[in-house]
């Protein structure tokens, strides 16, 4: 059980609240997220001696990624589950205790994971549902390492909201490498994956904006495979700031405003998505019928231009698309037209040019 004071947070001298917090690593396969986590952790124990929890997805769930696509997102919602879990454990101080539905196997692979870290100790009971932690774990500073490749924003957006169930310290390092790199490293593992989806995956990244993402303001980039000896101190005091600065857990309706937010730039994106379609149907058929040559060239310009315009609608990487409260489908609609016009103009210009 705990003491009152360490129950209101404090260390057992009264020395102040414990520091946790957890810190994802993002970037593709190959980049170095493991030996940076490897590194992070070895630090973290030996000189400031941090309890540190690394949990690689690959290690814990490694069929996952050549599972199909919605077995591979349960898998991911499973183990986040298991870290809810965990630091549930940690804040209370008791036990922790296995979800009812649970993939045995993984279930395994992640305490076994914890047990190797000096975080839990023997099973609880004989069934190993649940489980003892170590004084390692509940007393002294406590970070949970997330090592995957976490390459959509909402991926992280979900251990942020993690930390800020618990008032915890939230921070992102993206290890940014040359996509040729990754895919040399790739080749080199002895469970490499299709060289196409790491190109996949490069183009689909999000990487963390803290422009336009409040919740991703404690974002460091880093450059790799320098970044293991070059910005160990850089990380520790970046990570440091970010365990004492943990995540108010206000009752508000921010995070709900966020979702609403996400909702509807997904709405709005599927809407501008159907109505370019018809924009650019419409304006083909016009230039068809006004003899506008070659259309051929037209059509692949206007589609083009779509595509990039969805991209940059989904990115907000122009100032005039980033999603705003008053951002609605007509303003999106109105853009498209006045750039569209611009490139059909110039067929209709040179068509004028050669009579």
């Amino acid at each position: 059980m705990k003491t009152e004071e360490e129950a209101r947070g404090m260390d057992s001298e009264g020395q102040g609240p414990h520091r946790r917090g957890v810190c994802v690593l993002c970037g593709l396969p190959g980049a170095g997220k493991s030996t940076f986590a490897q590194a992070l952790g070895h630090r973290l124990r030996q000189e400031h001696g941090w309890a540190v929890g690394i949990v690689a997805y690959d290690d814990v769930m490694p069929d996952a990624l050549f599972e199909e696509p919605s077995q591979w997102k349960l898998l991911r919602q499973e183990l986040l589950t298991y870290l809810d879990c965990f630091l549930m454990a940690v804040i209370n101080g008791c036990q922790m205790s296995a979800p009812p539905n649970r993939t045995e196997a993984m279930w395994h692979d992640f305490t076994i994971s914890l047990k190797d870290q000096d975080l839990l100790s023997s099973a609880a009971s004989e069934v190993q549902s649940s489980f003892l932690l170590t004084k390692t774990a509940v007393s002294n500073p406590l970070v949970l390492v997330l090592d995957d490749n976490f390459y959509y924003q909402s991926m992280r957006y979900e251990v942020y909201q993690l930390a800020r169930k618990y008032s915890l310290g939230f921070c992102q390092f993206f290890l940014d490498c040359p996509l040729e790199t990754c895919l040399q490293r790739n080749n080199q593992r002895l469970r490499a994956l299709p060289a196409e989806t790491i190109h996949l995956m490069g183009r689909k990244i999000e990487k963390p904006n803290p422009m336009k993402n409040a919740w991703e303001h404690n974002s460091l980039t880093i450059q790799s495979p320098a970044c293991c000896s070059e910005s160990s101190l850089e990380v520790t005091d970046f990570l440091l700031a970010a365990l004492e600065n943990p995540i108010k857990n206000v009752e508000d309706n921010w995070e709900q405003k966020e979702t609403d937010r996400m909702i509807c730039s997904t709405n709005i994106l599927h809407q501008a998505d159907q109505m370019l379609r018809r924009i650019i149907s419409q304006t083909m058929k016009q230039a068809k019928g006004e003899q506008v040559l070659p259309l051929k060239l037209l059509a692949e310009d206007l589609n083009r231009l779509k595509a990039q315009f969805l991209e940059d609608l989904r990115q907000g990487t122009r100032r005039y698309l980033c999603f705003q409260q008053n951002t609605g489908i007509a303003d999106v609609i109105s853009i498209f037209h006045y750039e569209k016009d611009n490139l059909v103009q110039k067929y209709f210009s040179k068509q004028d040019e050669n009579f």
